[in-house]
């Protein structure tokens, strides 16, 4: 794609940057099939090549951009399913990330749409926050259907009960200590999913691992940095940053282990947020370099599953930020399968469920459909559960779905000694009896040349 930036624009990073990505795009026109709203509405602009050539005339024009041209892109997920698609390998991210961070520095929203957004970011991130807010809105949740869309949408998606976010798993590696790793706590999944961090300790803890859980009140920047927040995102993560370092330097870290996907593709990017940062680049690349899914991570462990978990059928959804943002797409299957469940695929797997961070709560109408389209593709797998790597997409496909949802890890947990996730529990699990077979996996490499047929397909 030609671009016409002056030298004066080229002499800013972050513009060299999008011409960089922008030229890189040869218009092959595999994204637009995969991308989740052209097929939804149909619109070239709505589309990722549409969407590059949109942010292409918008940093060449400078200024302030047009109502049209920020809708078209607020549409975009984020969900990368375009650059798992794409065969030039356009760098789409870092583009979007860029577009963003441009309107919200030159377009001046309407208020009631700035109040929400600065309402998210300082609620969401702050998990003392977040568990006041959660009470204030179960004392509202009777009065649902007085309010305005956007606001019964958040309140629909929230949780009816919550606990205190520390966990409660106490105590040391078992056996023989084999590593040290950290563990990002999680700014909502400590507050809306505690359960998941709980099962990982007792996972990571069962293989030997020392844990230092990490990252409290900090908050690793992705959701500021999606809605175009840049300066707040870098801000934040540089304290979780300082955290992990205080680790790595101390007595030492094997691994960061994440079990929430949108915070480990941004933290795997980190030594490309912060390349133009020399206080604290080589921290940055540092601490990038030891991010794992916790799926990668305890591939790497073996996992010692007790075989006696009921072979139930789970459907498994790939999180766009697993699959896509950081290509971990076999691990988790294979994991599962070890474990003895019957592993179903979602149809359109590929296709986001329309949570990705906040858009559910930003694009209601949009996310909805994506949502409701997700669970019925679950349901076609013929699955009595679901299981998924990301809190974000359990709560979305929960609101539409008729089947429990669970953290791949409570399953592993379940699988490997600890309890019973709560949301099975009211399967019967006589119908399902445990089974010793574990298929050989596809090796990650092999299945990710898979995936790009079926989406170029």
């Amino acid at each position: 794609m030609h671009t016409r930036f002056s030298a004066q624009q080229l002499a800013q990073p972050a513009l060299a940057e999008a011409e960089r990505v922008i030229k890189s795009c040869v218009r092959h026109g595999f994204c637009p099939q995969t991308c989740p709203t052209y097929v939804l509405l149909g619109d070239e602009n709505d589309s990722p090549r549409g969407r590059i050539d949109l942010m292409r005339a918008m940093l060449e024009r400078g200024g302030a951009p047009d109502a049209k041209t920020v809708a078209h892109i607020d549409r975009c997920l984020s969900c990368l399913s375009c650059e798992t698609t794409c065969a030039a390998r356009v760098e789409y991210r870092s583009l979007i990330d860029c577009g963003r961070a441009y309107i919200e520095t030159h377009f001046r929203r309407p208020l009631a749409e700035r109040l929400l957004r600065a309402a998210i970011v300082a609620v969401l991130t702050y998990p003392r926050r977040l568990r006041v807010a959660l009470e204030l809105a179960r004392i509202a949740r009777p009065f649902a259907g007085l309010l305005p869309g956007r606001l019964a949408q958040m309140l629909a998606l929230l949780p009816a009960t919550t606990r205190d976010g520390r966990s409660r798993e106490h105590g040391h590696f078992e056996g023989v200590r084999r590593h040290r790793v950290a563990l990002l706590a999680g700014c909502v999944q400590q507050v809306m999913g505690a359960q998941v961090n709980d099962a990982t300790l007792r996972v990571l803890r069962r293989h030997g691992c020392e844990v230092v859980v990490v990252g409290g009140e900090e908050c690793c920047g992705a959701l500021s940095l999606h809605m175009g927040r840049e300066t707040e995102a870098l801000t934040r993560a540089r304290g979780l940053l300082a955290n992990l370092m205080h680790e790595i330097n101390g007595a030492g870290l094997d691994a960061i282990v994440i079990n929430i996907s949108g915070c480990g593709t941004t933290l795997k990017d980190y030594a490309h947020l912060f390349a133009g940062d020399a206080r604290v680049r080589d921290d940055a690349a540092q601490a990038a370099a030891l991010v794992r899914d916790v799926s990668e991570w305890l591939v790497k462990l073996g996992l010692q599953a007790n075989g006696t978990v009921p072979a139930l059928p789970i459907a498994y959804h790939d999180a766009c930020s697993l699959q896509h943002g950081q290509r971990v797409t076999a691990a988790p299957r294979q994991l599962l399968r070890q474990a003895g469940f019957d592993v179903r695929e979602i149809p359109e797997r590929h296709f986001c469920c329309g949570s990705a961070g906040t858009y559910n709560l930003l694009q209601p109408v949009l996310a909805t459909q994506l949502g409701e389209r997700k669970a019925r593709a679950a349901a076609a797998s013929g699955a009595v559960a679901v299981a998924a790597g990301n809190l974000g997409c359990m709560v979305q496909i929960g609101h539409h779905s008729a089947l429990p949802l669970v953290h791949t890890i409570e399953l592993l947990d379940w699988a490997s000694g600890g309890p019973q996730p709560a949301a099975l529990a009211g399967l019967d699990l006589a119908r399902y009896p445990a089974r010793a077979a574990v298929p050989k996996p596809v090796a990650a490499g092999v299945e990710e040349e898979i995936n790009f047929w079926i989406y170029a397909g």
